[in-house]
């Protein structure tokens, strides 16, 4: 598959796909013309990259986490990859619930707003 073919199908840009590629997250070939040439999982791969960065990992632990995705097995980094992955779950535990107060705070204005909008026309 051509890089335009993996940008178009994973819904990114043909420049977060060589930026993926430095980062020395998603791989290729070059065929003979020096054109980049992806597996059909490529598409995959690109979508748990990007859900990833959108939880906010740094590229290393995407990196880190990446072949035990493709695996299941963590491997002889077991431990320090269980410790980071603990540690990035917890981040957004906190993120979340600070999300959730604000969204809550929001929500609390915006029935205030309805409650005095309500009473004015009264």
């Amino acid at each position: 598959m051509r890089i335009g073919e993996v940008a178009a199908k994973a819904g990114v840009s043909v420049r977060a796909l060589r930026y993926y590629e430095e980062q020395d997250l998603l791989h290729s070939t070059r065929d003979g013309g020096g054109r980049r040439r992806y597996t059909p999982d490529a598409v995959d791969r690109v979508g748990l990259i990007r859900q990833l960065y959108s939880a906010g990992l740094p590229s290393r632990t995407v990196r880190a986490v990446l072949p035990f995705a493709d695996s299941g097995d963590p491997g002889r980094g077991a431990p320090e990859l269980l410790e980071l992955l603990t540690a990035e779950r917890d981040r957004l535990d906190r993120e979340m619930a600070d999300l959730r107060d604000a969204r809550d705070r929001l929500h609390a204005c915006i029935t205030e707003a309805h409650r005095d909008d309500r009473a004015e026309r009264s």
